[in-house]
């Protein structure tokens, strides 16, 4: 079995180690969050760090890994005598999976052994595994939200609560919390970003010299794994045995008041909400000082906590892409008590452990391990790329001082400051046009019951939710209804020879629960980008139509595609996503001019749609044509509205002027679908005339 490729030997990515190893140190901190882009070293980081935590020592037979010096009182495998012999294991590492279910995070109670034989069974789940280790979850974002909100109420609280049908059950759930994440598939909301403690940005190095280093020491792993381990063995040895010494040590550490206020002034400037970045905040500086050897917190180890724990916590916006200033960091560290002398006291002298400067310079010095083939090793600046098991390369920290501001604002787009501007790198027949401001939306609904993946859009059967109904259980009783259950089993009890106070329940009276809740929607524009939509700012409130459903979208877990035609193509601007940032950002960009190929677009979004039917069965479509109607451009499109045909959609009339050639309802009529006029946006509830348009004319239809 090959083992984990050594954390000593991951070239660069400084930022990610020191945060890391802050919450090896002290689990008080709060977790980590990896932003970045694939190939960037994240889970091979991640799994290198379990090897270096220190071993644990367990109760043999307990399955939530209790401490055989301090069990838990409450543990269900208890109660354990204290001192009762044990076992020594090393951390665990435990991977959550994106595809796992709320039972297996948790753990399941078997309600089918309950009723039937009156026993209370409870199996374990992951968060129980993870118990004084490592609980990494690769691709957090993708995770449903409910899943997300259980695994972080668990890191918070230390414990996990499992509640089904009126038994409980808890245990402890201590572990050291890590998510990583490629913000192109979709960002977390900003609610759940701020429970995780540190956030780091990790990308690929761009320097040659690093990126040759990374596959250097990738191909000398691959070839040998065993030699190239233990030709960093040493380090890796010195580095479990600092962060050993560090959690003995953090305890001890002093934070003094000067610190605590310093903490407080620059969350308070960078205008955070709530006070969990301040307490992050204090735990991740007691934390750096402890992993230095301090004594005592200092402005320095403020600094390194402060540039960690706020870029997530300042998002105002869901467009807004997390940041930190970290010149106007230095500025507050400053103001608030940052220029004030603090006692070097330094590391512990001859710790011989990797990185060991007796500052902050990075919690791992990668280029002092073996030759890996070349002479010299450029990892030594901390920007650097590290080793992933694919076949990309590494990744740095994005080390840019860089305002958590909107990453899609209008005044990053050319030609926006006048909201018609032609861009000097476009030619003169394209503009691009600036959206006018988003606005709140009323919710809309697809028609109908649906089976799509949990949200907050459409009516649809989901695991969640206000229970309809009851029903046979196709495989394993997940859901119990309790009452169905029992009005099953209750005709039979004299023919069962029942004698006492209980029913008799057997197999055959199982019934599970059926919910009712809300799915997410894919919702698909296709938009006339043309140079007749120039005309009268049309653009600019389409622009702003789109911009404000897609924050809609954000709230209710859609995922938004966009097509736009012009000239004589039509464009997959955006193929469907969760990701608003991305969305906002190439919306904003969007140019306009050419001639109009209708049909185009409309066979363009009926491939999107039969791909994404396949991709995601489940998931419900709503179409939204966006036109004047006018097709100045290819074929006929009576040909491609036939391919949509039977799905829910509305069109959008933009033409305008006195002289009306009702061209979009014609457009709507070969759909089925309404129409609605583009003013009707603006009129009265803006987009909730278009929502009430809708509605009503599809329950005529129907």
């Amino acid at each position: 079995m090959i083992g984990a490729y050594p954390f000593s030997a991951v070239v660069g990515l400084d930022d990610l180690k020191l945060a890391l190893i802050l919450n090896a140190v002290s689990p008080r901190v709060g977790g980590v969050l990896v932003r970045g882009e694939k190939g960037t070293a994240k889970s091979t980081i991640v799994r290198a760090l379990a090897a270096q935590l220190p071993a644990v020592k367990v109760i043999a037979a307990c399955r939530f890994s209790c401490d055989p010096a301090e069990p838990d009182p409450g543990c269900p495998d208890g109660p354990h005598d204290a001192g009762e012999g044990g076992q020594e294991r090393p951390a665990a590492l435990v991977e959550l999976p994106v595809g796992a279910s709320e039972d297996r995070l948790v753990g399941a109670l078997d309600i089918e052994r309950a009723l039937t034989e009156g026993v209370r069974a409870f199996e374990p789940g992951l968060l129980a595994a993870a118990h004084r280790g490592v609980l990494y979850v690769d691709e957090v974002n993708l995770l449903h939200d409910h899943l997300v909100d259980l695994l972080l109420d668990a890191a918070a609280l230390g414990t996990c609560f499992v509640e089904r049908e009126s038994v409980s059950v808890r245990h402890a759930a201590r572990f050291l919390l890590v998510g990583t994440m490629n913000p192109e598939e979709g960002e977390l909301r900003p609610q759940l970003l701020d429970r995780f403690g540190l956030t780091v940005e990790v990308r690929a190095s761009r320097n040659p010299d690093e990126r040759a280093e990374v596959v250097r020491r990738r191909l000398a792993f691959d070839a040998d794994p065993a030699s190239f381990a233990a030709g960093w063995a040493g380090q890796e040895a010195a580095l479990a045995r600092r962060i050993a010494e560090a959690r003995e040590r953090v305890r001890q550490v002093v934070l003094p008041d000067a610190r605590l206020r310093q903490i407080a002034g620059v969350c308070a400037a960078f205008e955070v909400d709530g006070l969990r970045a301040d307490l992050v905040t204090a735990n991740a500086a007691i934390a750096h000082a402890a992993w230095r050897g301090g004594a005592e917190v200092t402005a320095e180890d403020v600094r390194e906590a402060a540039r960690l724990s706020l870029p997530h916590r300042r998002r105002r916006d869901p467009f807004d892409a997390p940041g930190l200033d970290e010149s106007r960091l230095d500025d507050l560290l400053a103001e608030h008590g940052g220029d004030e002398p603090d006692d070097p006291d330094g590391g512990p002298s001859g710790s011989g452990g990797p990185g060991d400067s007796g500052g902050s310079d990075g919690p791992v010095n990668s280029g002092d391990g073996p030759e890996t083939g070349s002479a010299e090793s450029p990892a030594g600046d901390g920007s650097g790329a590290g080793p992933h098991g694919d076949t990309d390369g590494g990744g740095s920290h994005d080390g840019g001082s860089h305002d958590g501001g909107s990453g899609a604002g209008a005044a990053d787009v050319p030609g926006a400051s006048d909201g018609t501007g032609a861009s000097p790198d476009r030619p003169s027949a394209e503009r691009v046009v600036a959206a006018a401001e988003p606005y709140r939306v009323r919710p809309f609904q697809v028609p109908g019951l649906g089976d799509g993946a949990s949200g907050r859009r459409s009516r649809a059967r989901t695991p969640n939710g206000r229970t309809t109904g009851s029903r046979v259980p196709a495989g394993r009783l997940q859901r119990p209804h309790l009452s169905a259950t029992l009005r099953a089993a209750a005709p039979y009890q004299r023919e069962r020879g029942r004698s006492g106070p209980g029913l008799l329940v057997r197999d055959t009276d199982l019934r599970e629960a059926v919910r009712e809740g809300k799915e997410g929607n894919l919702v698909l524009f296709v938009v006339d980008a043309s140079g007749s939509m120039a005309a009268r700012q049309r653009m600019r409130e389409v622009k702003a139509a789109v911009l404000s459903l897609l924050l809609d979208a954000y709230q209710r877990r859609d995922k938004v595609g966009l097509i736009t035609f012009r000239g004589s193509t039509a464009d997959l601007v955006l193929p469907p996503t969760s990701s608003v940032e991305v969305g906002a950002a190439r919306l904003r960009e969007l140019p306009t001019g050419g001639r109009t190929p209708l049909a185009a677009g409309l066979r363009r979004a009926a491939e999107v749609l039969r791909v994404e039917r396949l991709r995601d069965p489940a998931r419900r479509p709503l179409l939204v044509v966006v036109t004047d109607g006018r097709a100045t451009s290819g074929s006929d499109v009576a040909a491609p509205a036939a391919l949509l045909a039977g799905t829910a959609g509305v069109v959008v009339d933009c033409e305008s002027g006195p002289v009306r050639l009702a061209l979009a309802l014609d457009l709507a009529a070969r759909l089925g679908t309404p129409a609605v006029r583009l003013d009707a946006l603006a009129a009265g509830g803006g987009l909730g005339g278009l929502v009430r348009d809708y509605r009503t004319d599809y329950r005529k239809a129907v």
